[in-house]
């Protein structure tokens, strides 16, 4: 008889497989497994929103309170989604593939990272798969709003060259309102709950939302059970009871800020865990420069004029996240932690007002004259978005009490056992880019430069990576090439948090598509494990499954 999570003897409700988390990873494994006709159930700590809930303000309760998860460490910061559809809620939709180079990276191991198995040229038939589902489609400079056509220009009066960023969005349909960070209110960014996800209700799978998987633990004939609580839809803080499920497979997919700690506290039943599980965080070598742009010197130097009494720039807030890259940086040839890509972004207001540092008179300041005056030009800000090489160098300690964090506020806040202490390789990427962009808008007068530092409450992320990740050492790394978890079989890794290490550019392609590639092997050893499913199931492209109808809890 398995042991209930409330600690009693009872019979627990029974799937094939169990998707922990539902965001690019889960959602991918869900589609494919119940298409092939196991069945199987989401558990996503998060609410269910679609279109229609999206609010475009930033107040406590609101949409954008609910979906985010930020979670403070000691020297790291992780912003995540938390909701159904994950991060590819939240994201801005730029969807590059990882260059050549990244596969071949040593990083502080001192050999090469990536499974033998994987590199580009592997990977590019997985990378087509995806962009035909979400699909990627490739800005032209008409697509490119004001900023990002101020970046370019810039770039190019540097003697630098700027592409419009390949993106998830019909932009015929985007309105330019600059919220998608927050969730697309009209649909125009290709997210999860367009396609993937319908595709898995369809073939049955069942979502439940505010659902937290706290544990996993193993029965008496070798398959697994989920133990989870039930969050309260308000106050994320309060849980109404919980549960169990029993699974011949389990995916966790709930995030590299989540999954390790899921896994860590799994430990006193499952057993021991590989060295690398929550090992080896990157995030993705990311750090934020704000630019204050100015406007007599953009018309004088650049040539950009809107007409009499209109300013040259003043268009932070128009646009739709990342349009224009500069990737003169993203050069093989070049040593590595030397290596980066520069993206403009709009960085919300509602975090950037905060996060944002000025130059006060002994050093980077949050507060003051000298912030008070930042904020007074905010709408003359321009926000820069280096990913570095870093060095894995994150690692988490003991896992809170439950869930990924010991909650600060109701939503969205709070504090987390990540240590980051960035070494000298990283602190030297993230000089180099830093001199980039005061080089090319420091030029000639463009632009005051300003690095979000991290003397003070350490690095930031929005892409958290490789705190699970893959590889063919046992010593470096938690998850073989089919990113099945050493040691325990029946349990996979497909978020984040199995992708080896930084990017250089943002994430979201490279890890749906390795997440596309492990199916068959899941598909596999759910059949060795009982399991009545096949692989090769059409892609979900938008619209060929009806919309999704939320389950409000």
């Amino acid at each position: 008889m398995t042991t209930a999570a409330n600690g009693g003897s009872a019979a627990i409700e029974k799937t094939d497989v169990l998707v922990v988390g539902s965001g690019f990873g889960g959602s991918i494994a869900a589609y494919h497994l119940a298409a092939g006709g196991a069945k199987v159930t989401v558990l996503e700590r998060g609410p269910w929103l679609e279109g229609k809930d999206f609010d475009h303000d930033y107040l406590l309760g609101s949409s954008y309170t609910k979906i985010f998860d930020f979670v403070s460490g000691d020297g790291m910061s992780v912003l995540g989604g938390n909701c159904v559809g994950g991060g590819s809620v939240v994201y801005f939709a730029a969807l590059p593939r990882a260059p050549w180079f990244v596969f071949e990276r040593q990083g502080s191991i001192g050999r090469r990272m990536w499974p033998s198995s994987i590199n580009r040229q592997t990977l590019d038939p997985w990378y087509d798969r995806v962009s035909q589902v979400f699909p990627v489609e490739q800005q032209t400079w008409d697509d490119v709003t004001y900023a990002g056509g101020l970046w370019a220009a810039a770039c190019n009066h540097a003697g630098r060259t700027a592409n419009p960023v390949p993106v998830g969005i019909d932009t015929a349909k985007c309105t330019n309102c600059n919220w998608m960070m927050s969730g697309c209110r009209f649909d125009a960014k290709q997210s999860m709950l367009l396609n993937y996800l319908p595709g898995a209700v369809a073939h049955g799978a069942e979502i439940r939302p505010l659902h937290e998987v706290q544990r996993i633990s193993r029965t008496d004939d070798g398959n697994y059970v989920v133990h989870y609580l039930h969050i309260d839809e308000d106050d994320y803080r309060i849980t109404h009871g919980g549960g169990a499920i029993e699974a011949k497979i389990v995916v966790l997919a709930a995030g590299a800020g989540a999954t390790p700690c899921i896994l860590q506290r799994s430990e006193p039943e499952l057993g021991t865990m590989p060295h690398a599980v929550g090992r080896y965080f990157s995030g993705n070598g990311e750090r934020l420069n704000t630019a204050i742009i100015n406007d007599d010197r953009v018309r004088e130097v650049l040539g950009i004029d809107r007409g009499p009494g209109n300013p040259a720039y003043d268009a932070y807030q128009i646009g739709r996240g990342p349009v224009v890259a500069s990737w003169d940086k993203l050069d093989g040839s070049l040593p590595e932690y030397s290596r980066f890509s520069l993206e403009q972004l709009y960085f919300p207001v509602g975090l950037g007002t905060f996060l944002a540092q000025a130059h006060g008179p002994d050093g980077p300041t949050w507060y003051g004259p000298a912030k008070r005056e930042l904020l007074s030009k905010w709408s003359s800000w321009m926000t820069i978005f280096q990913m570095t090489e870093d060095d894995n160098e994150g690692v988490f300690g003991p896992p809170p009490p439950t869930g990924n964090s010991h909650r600060i506020s109701q939503q969205m806040l709070g504090t987390g056992p990540l240590k980051y202490d960035p070494t000298p390789n990283t602190l030297r990427g993230w000089a180099e880019a830093d001199a980039e962009v005061r080089d090319i808008l420091e030029r000639d007068g463009l632009a005051t430069v300003l690095p979000w530092t991290n003397d003070l409450v350490g690095a930031y992320t929005v892409h958290p990576l490789s705190s699970c990740r893959i590889g063919d050492d046992p010593a470096t790394s938690a998850l073989d090439d089919r990113h099945e978890l050493r040691g325990h079989p029946g349990i996979f890794v497909t978020d984040g948090s199995a992708v080896p290490c930084g990017l250089t550019v943002n994430p979201a392609l490279t890890i749906s598509a390795l997440a596309e590639r492990a199916m068959p092997g899941i598909v596999a050893t759910a059949r060795e494990r009982g399991v009545d499913v096949s692989y090769g199931a059409p892609l979900p492209t938008k619209g060929a499954f009806p919309a999704l109808s939320p389950v409000r809890a």
